[in-house]
């Protein structure tokens, strides 16, 4: 089994809603996604991923997670963003989901390869020097 060094790169809090549960009375699997979405997102706007050049960007080529424990309302859930093998055009990212009310335990944890696209194309490409610059350093 190969270790993928990992670094963090961002973490963010987000109120877990009453709308996010479903009839189990737990959050709904869906939702899990949408908050590993919003936390890549706002990485990205924070360091200028999705405006760094013009026509191209971070598309997710897969996502997975899996389900630890479940995530109840209300309360809120904090996503740690990380990115693990950096390679031409593509980087792997890794999350883990924590509830405010038990922040000590892991209740999900994600992942998504994301690779940099020219949008018109539609193809591959390298990402760019600034981009790879501050996902390394």
């Amino acid at each position: 089994m190969t270790i993928v060094k990992r670094k963090l790169v961002h973490t963010e809090v987000m109120s877990i809603r009453w709308g996010d549960m479903d009839a189990m009375g737990h959050v709904n699997n869906t939702i899990y996604f949408r908050y590993m979405e919003q936390a890549r997102i706002s990485w990205f706007e924070a360091i200028g991923a999705r405006s760094a050049v013009k026509g191209q960007g971070p598309v997710i080529v897969n996502a997975s997670c899996t389900f630890i424990k479940q995530l109840v309302y209300p309360g809120e859930v904090e996503i740690k963003t990380y990115v693990g093998t950096i390679g031409r055009s593509s980087l792997e990212t890794y999350l883990e989901l924590r509830p405010s009310y038990d922040a000590a335990k892991i209740y999900a944890e994600g992942a998504a390869k994301v690779v940099w696209v020219d949008y018109a194309k539609e193809k591959s490409v390298p990402l760019p020097d600034a981009i790879r610059h501050l996902i390394e350093h």
